[in-house]
């Protein structure tokens, strides 16, 4: 298994925090879809290339959550020291690329197989039934790719 401050591609494993003075990020790598909004948007806070890959205080708390927010999986997620927790966009959309996917953005209640119920506010699920990380879309079915 890689270590912990790696950047994997699709593995299994609890959200990692990434705790800053003023922001703190969580990682979800299983959630992750390498649309990289996050290492476009703030190379200087996520860097994949180097470890750990976020560095939280690498930007002003405000410009990191606006990047984060551009994360279209939900595979990141912010909680700011002072401040609300992120807010979902209402109304709740839901978008269906060419590729199959569904692009949910809300207030969202996902429940998994295993029956759990997360809260979201951003989320890409799998619209064909393959993924391995199920109700989330992977990539690993014909709805992941382009």
């Amino acid at each position: 298994m890689a270590p912990e401050d790696e950047h994997p591609r699709h593995t299994a494993q609890d959200p990692k925090p990434y705790a800053g003075e003023h922001i703190t990020v969580t990682y979800e790598a299983g959630r992750c879809l390498h649309a990289a909004e996050c290492v476009g948007g703030l190379p200087e806070v996520f860097d994949s290339g180097q470890r750990p890959w976020v560095r939280p205080d690498g930007a002003d708390p405000e410009r990191v959550a606006e990047v984060i927010r551009r994360c279209p999986s939900g595979a990141l997620l912010y909680r700011l020291a002072e401040g609300p927790a992120e807010e979902p966009d209402r109304p709740t959309s839901v978008v269906r690329p060419p590729a199959g996917q569904l692009v949910l953005r809300g207030e969202l209640s996902v429940t998994g197989p295993d029956g759990t119920v997360r809260q979201e506010t951003r989320v890409m699920l799998c619209a064909c039934g393959m993924s391995g990380n199920q109700p989330y879309c992977d990539h690993s079915g014909p709805c992941g790719h382009a």
